[in-house]
């Protein structure tokens, strides 16, 4: 089977916007526009420090993209420790984690992440696939539910609650779960892989080789070659059909 990750490099953007009025005519007045003024200087302070932030935000992106991990999430830290309340920093640090394969510390980071906003779908998202990683399914599938409930259209969730279905032996819901996300996007080669997978699981020949016939007329040389020794398979491999499909 294969599933999928999800990146997201959001900027930390910023709108300052103030005004000062013009002449004085009172000690009232001159105490007030003392205060503007002083409010304008901390906004600008303000302004620095989080622009600080992003410089570091978009640094370990980019470190994340040239698969630094490590100094990846060391930029990250740097732009936490100025501005906590960063829900993209801390799942961009939580995907640096699941890159190295340290899977509690990045479901720690997506918690966080969810904790400042908990209808962040990359967060639930990216969190179901520490979870699986983990080989904790059950709690997987809920992480996956809550990233469709807010984003219905994002079929790479979809794919993935079905996979760990399947880890559970669930290939019916799992089934059901790649058909709603074909329903998404028609030509999802991955959906029809791992529906093939979950079919070839119950040793069901017919559905098996018709799944990936279809995900094979998509991307014959990938889905060929992952056929021949997916395990998933294994039930099936031998059969005359199956090996005519992968000649």
């Amino acid at each position: 089977m294969v599933f999928r990750r999800y990146f997201i490099a959001s900027n930390l953007i910023v709108f300052l916007a103030f005004g000062c009025s013009g002449g004085v005519n009172s000690s009232t007045q001159n105490t007030k526009q003392v205060v503007q003024e002083s409010n304008v200087t901390q906004l600008f302070i303000e302004a620095k420090v989080t622009q600080k932030a992003e410089d570091f935000f978009v640094q370990g992106n980019n470190l994340l993209d040239g698969q630094r991990y490590e100094d990846a999430i060391k930029a990250y830290d740097k732009a936490i420790a100025i501005k906590a309340e960063s829900p993209e920093a801390w799942i961009n640090r939580g995907i640096g984690l699941t890159s190295l394969q340290r899977y509690k510390d990045a479901l720690a980071s997506y918690d966080t992440a969810i904790a400042i906003k908990p209808d962040k779908y990359e967060a639930w998202y990216n969190r179901g696939i520490a979870l699986t990683s983990l080989q904790r399914y059950k709690d997987a599938i809920a992480s996956y539910d809550k990233a469709i409930a807010i984003q219905p259209d994002k079929y790479e969730a979809l794919i993935n609650r079905g996979i760990a279905l399947t880890k559970l032996h669930r290939y019916k819901d799992a089934i059901g779960s790649y058909d709603r996300a074909i329903a998404i996007k028609q030509d999802l080669h991955q959906a029809y892989y791992n529906k093939a997978c979950s079919y070839a699981l119950q040793n069901n020949l017919e559905l098996a080789i018709k799944n990936l016939d279809k995900a094979i007329q998509l991307v014959p040389d990938k889905y060929k070659k992952l056929a021949k020794t997916d395990p998933d398979f294994s039930k099936v491999r031998s059969k005359k059909q199956f090996q005519e499909l992968l000649q």
